[in-house]
C-alpha cells in the first residue's frame, strides 16, 4: 500500500524516539480504520527509504506492533495488518451507552477517536520531562511516604497549586483551602456533601455539561436548567424560574459547551444573587488557560469578596485525564467543615502521583507546557477551522469563540445535530450533538468536535471528507 506522508509525519525533535512515533501512528491508523485487518503495509526497507530513516528504526517499530498482536509478518508475502483484529473491533455504537456523557468523559477503548472531547493534545506532552520526575520521586521514598496520605491532599501539591492560582487565576487562596480531588465529579460531590441538602435546587447551564447535573441528581438535589446565550449564563432568569435554589454551578470561562464567556455584568449580578441569597457558586474552570484572543480572563472567584464561589480546577485538561487528579478551593471560613467531609468521603489521588505533579509545578515545567499548548491549541483550532470550512462550508458554519478546546459546528437548514452525530459515531469518529447537552425545549443543532489531537491540514480534511459523505 501507499503511506499517507501525513499519516506518518515524524517530529525529528520530539523526546520521543522515531521508533514509537512510528509505533503510535500505525497503533493510530489501526484504531480510526485508515488501516483494516488484511491491509498490507510497506516492507521495513521500503519505508526506511520513504522517510529517510535506519532500516533498523523502522524495524524495531514493526517488532513491537506485531509482538503486540497488531501486524503478522508473512514471509515473501510481507507484512499485514492482522486479521485476528477483525474479532476484537469496537463495540458498535449503537451498543454502547446512549448518554452522550459516556463518550465526554472518555472512553476505556485503548485508543482515542477523531475529534473526541475532553481530550488534550497528548503527542505534545512532555513524557519525558514527567518520567524523570517521576523516577525521582520514587527513589526520593521513604517509609514514612507509605502509609495514609493526607485526606486533603499533599502539602506540597496544595501549595503548589495556591501558589499558581494566584499568579495566573488572579484567586489569592492559602494552602489550606485547597482540596485535592479525584476529579471534577468528585470536586462537586465533596461540595454538596459539605453544603447542600437533598431536596436543594441547583441552577445550572442548558446547554450545560450533562454530568453536572445527572451528579446532582443522583445526589438528591433538584438541577434547574438556565439558559445560556452570547453572554453566558442568563442570572436573571434563573433569579425569576428560581430564586430559592441553594446553588450554582457555572462555567464562566468557557461555558461548557458553548465557549461563551460570563461577561462582566452577569458575573457581578451572579455574586449579588449569591450574597443576598446565602447561596453558593460552583465555578468550574475546567479549561480557562485556555483563550486565545487576548490574556486568558481572571477567574470569577477573583471577584468574590464575600466567600461564596468554590473554584474548581483539574489536570486532566491540562495534562493527561488518566492522571484523575483535580482540585477545589473553598472559602476560608468553610475550611474546617470541608476538612470534617474529606476525612470521611476524601477520594483524591495518590500521594506519589501528587508529589510528582507537585515537583511539575513547582519547577515551572506546568506554566511553560501551558504556555507551549496554548500556542498549539490556537494553531491547531485555527487549521482545523479553516480546513473543515474548505469542505463543509456550505452545510456547516463554526461559531467564532475565543477559547476553549473544541469547535461548535452549527448545522443550518435540514440537518439535525443527533442524526449526524450517531452516523459520525458509527463511521468511527467522535461527534456530540449540541442538543444532548441541553434539557430545555428547542434546543440548538450543533456539532460539538475537538482539534486538539488534529495535527495536519491534510488530516483535517480527510477527517472533513469523511464528515461530508454523512450528511
Amino acid at each position: 500500500m501507499t503511506i499517507n506522508p501525513d499519516f506518518l509525519q515524524l517530529d525529528t525533535g520530539a523526546a520521543e524516539p522515531l521508533y514509537r512515533q512510528i509505533y503510535m501512528r500505525f497503533r493510530a491508523a489501526i484504531a480510526d480504520g485508515l488501516l483494516r485487518p488484511g491491509d498490507r503495509v510497506p516492507s521495513a526497507r521500503a519505508l526506511a527509504v520513504d522517510l529517510g530513516l535506519a532500516r533498523g528504526t523502522v524495524e524495531a517499530a514493526y517488532s513491537l506492533l506485531a509482538a503486540e498482536g497488531y501486524l503478522e509478518t508473512r514471509g515473501q508475502a510481507g507484512t499485514i495488518v492482522s486479521p485476528a483484529l477483525t474479532r476484537h473491533a469496537p463495540v458498535a455504537p449503537s451498543a454502547r451507552p446512549a448518554d452522550p456523557a459516556a463518550d465526554l468523559a472518555g472512553s476505556p477503548a485503548p485508543f482515542h477517536r477523531p475529534f473526541q472531547m475532553g481530550l488534550p493534545a497528548l503527542d505534545a506532552f512532555p513524557r519525558k520531562v514527567w518520567a524523570a520526575l517521576a523516577a525521582r520521586a520514587i527513589r526520593a521514598t521513604q517509609a514514612a511516604d507509605m502509609a495514609y496520605p493526607s485526606y486533603c491532599g499533599a502539602p506540597a501539591l496544595r501549595t503548589a497549586i495556591a501558589t499558581y492560582l494566584r499568579l495566573s487565576r488572579g484567586i489569592d487562596c492559602a494552602p489550606s483551602q485547597v482540596f485535592v480531588t479525584s476529579g471534577y465529579r468528585n470536586s462537586l460531590e465533596l461540595a454538596a456533601r459539605a453544603l447542600l441538602h437533598p431536596g436543594d435546587k441547583v441552577w445550572v447551564e442548558d446547554p450545560g455539561y450533562v454530568p453536572t447535573s445527572d451528579l446532582l441528581a443522583w445526589a438528591g438535589m433538584r438541577p434547574v436548567p438556565v439558559p445560556v446565550d452570547d453572554e453566558g449564563l442568563q442570572v436573571a432568569h434563573g433569579a425569576a424560574c428560581a430564586p430559592d435554589a441553594r446553588a450554582a454551578v457555572v462555567t464562566p470561562a468557557h461555558q461548557s459547551p458553548l465557549c461563551v464567556s460570563l461577561s462582566l455584568p452577569r458575573r457581578l449580578a451572579l455574586l449579588d444573587w449569591a450574597a443576598r441569597n446565602d447561596a453558593w457558586i460552583v465555578e468550574d474552570d475546567y479549561d480557562g488557560e485556555y483563550r486565545y484572543v487576548g490574556r486568558p480572563l481572571p477567574a470569577l472567584k477573583s471577584l468574590d469578596g464575600v466567600g461564596r464561589v468554590l473554584y474548581a480546577g483539574t489536570f486532566s485538561k491540562v495534562l493527561f485525564p488518566a492522571i484523575r487528579l483535580a482540585y477545589l478551593v473553598v472559602p476560608p471560613a468553610q475550611v474546617k467543615r470541608f476538612e470534617a467531609v474529606c476525612e470521611t468521603f476524601a477520594a483524591g489521588g495518590p500521594a506519589l502521583t501528587q508529589d510528582i505533579v507537585a515537583g511539575f509545578m513547582n519547577e515551572g515545567h506546568f506554566a511553560r507546557h501551558i504556555q507551549r499548548m496554548r500556542r498549539l491549541y490556537g494553531e491547531r483550532r485555527q487549521m482545523v477551522a479553516a480546513e473543515l470550512t474548505k469542505v463543509l462550508g456550505r452545510h456547516l458554519r463554526i461559531d467564532a469563540q475565543p477559547g476553549g478546546m473544541h469547535l461548535v459546528l452549527r448545522l443550518p437548514g435540514r440537518h439535525t445535530d443527533r442524526a449526524l452525530a450517531a452516523r459520525m459515531r458509527e463511521d468511527g469518529m467522535f461527534a456530540l450533538a449540541l442538543s444532548e447537552c441541553s434539557a430545555l425545549p428547542h434546543a440548538a443543532s450543533a456539532l460539538l468536535l475537538s482539534f486538539t489531537n488534529i495535527e495536519t491540514p491534510r488530516r483535517a480534511r480527510e477527517l472533513g471528507q469523511r464528515i461530508l459523505r454523512l450528511t
